[in-house]
């Protein structure tokens, strides 16, 4: 007598989970240089973007006069320069 080796039931057939679509708009990279407007950097890491550059000079300088360690500059996307943010003289 020998034994049959039982059959195994076939494997179910893997249900597609549909993905929940966001609608939150991307975050977009640290190193990705916007294309419009002026952003902010700190050590190098772009953290907000500004229509104009008296807003992100206000901001960077707020940040700079809280931790003046840090590297801040401003980021002109249409000229593609950078602009140090200095705290100024006592």
């Amino acid at each position: 007598m020998t034994k049959e080796p039982k059959m195994m039931a076939a494997p179910a057939d893997k249900k597609t989970v549909s993905e929940p679509v966001d609608k939150r708009p991307k975050n977009p990279r640290g190193d990705a240089f916007p294309v419009e407007g002026f952003a902010l950097t700190v050590d190098g890491k772009i953290k907000s973007q500004y229509p104009a550059l008296a807003d992100a000079m206000k901001v960077g300088l707020a940040l700079k006069t809280k931790f003046p360690v840090i590297q801040v500059t401003i980021y002109d996307a249409e000229a593609k320069t950078r602009t140090p943010v200095t705290l100024p003289e006592a």
